[in-house]
């Protein structure tokens, strides 16, 4: 699917590395201008480089000044905003069990905050927002961090209760609920390293389709959300290989 035949901005919010990293250079290989953001400076820069010296504000997502400086930044070199996929959030196990203050400042707020500074300078165009979230979001997933999820979940009812008010704009946002997801430099990748059998036999046992997910699939269906095509708005789409069982 093409996203459309004149180049979209594009930013994308924890870029520098990972599935943001991954989505950033489908969307530039398509031709379209790209925006990094990370606040890991030199992980940006490489980043940047290898997309061809691509844009990239360095910003701390938690902190709100940092994200109104960023989208000044933005606003000034580009005017405007075609498409926001916010992307950033922290899933390590220590920092988002039980510590809630921590799991949604990096996980909650640092979304919303962004999309909402964010709306100014996504008002004048036909505009796209997806949120990527998480399946521990939909419902209880054994062994993950407790305000991770409720902050995931948080995210995935503000994109339905806000989709509303957005339309008036002109402006669609949905949510991508990824499960497993494998890639270079993954929690996953660690894990398979460590115990092979282990992993391999927990995903034989919880996902139907017996395998991992990857970044293609994520951006397949982040394209389409993108896309002139698209219909739908408020709503969380599951890339779980089946793992969860909710009806809806």
């Amino acid at each position: 699917m093409i996203l459309n035949k004149k180049k979209k901005v594009i930013l994308i919010t924890g870029s520098s590395s990972g599935i943001g990293f991954g989505l950033a250079k489908k969307f530039h290989d398509k031709g379209n201008i790209v925006l990094l953001c990370s606040k890991n400076i030199k992980k940006l820069k490489t980043a940047s480089k290898s997309l061809n010296n691509s844009f990239y504000v360095n910003a701390d997502l938690t902190k709100k000044d940092q994200i109104k400086k960023a989208l000044k930044k933005i606003k000034s070199k580009f005017k405007k905003i075609d498409i926001l996929i916010c992307n950033y959030g922290n899933s390590n196990f220590k920092k988002n069990n039980y510590d809630l203050k921590h799991a949604f400042e990096n996980n909650f707020f640092s979304t919303i905050n962004t999309i909402n500074f964010s709306i100014p300078l996504l008002r004048k165009s036909n505009s796209k927002i997806v949120c990527i979230s998480s399946i521990c979001g939909i419902e209880s997933i054994s062994g993950a961090p407790i305000g991770y999820s409720l902050a995931k979940s948080a995210v995935n009812n503000f994109v339905k209760l806000i989709s509303k008010d957005l339309a008036q704009n002109n402006i669609l946002i949905n949510c991508i609920a990824p499960g497993n997801i494998l890639f270079k430099g993954s929690t996953w990748e660690r894990k398979l390293k460590k115990n092979k059998s282990k992993i391999k036999r927990y995903i034989d046992e919880n996902v139907p389709l017996k395998k991992f997910g990857s970044i293609n699939e994520i951006f397949y269906l982040c394209n389409y959300l993108c896309s002139e095509q698209n219909f739908s708005t408020g709503s969380t789409f599951v890339l779980d290989g089946g793992q969860t069982k909710k009806f809806i």
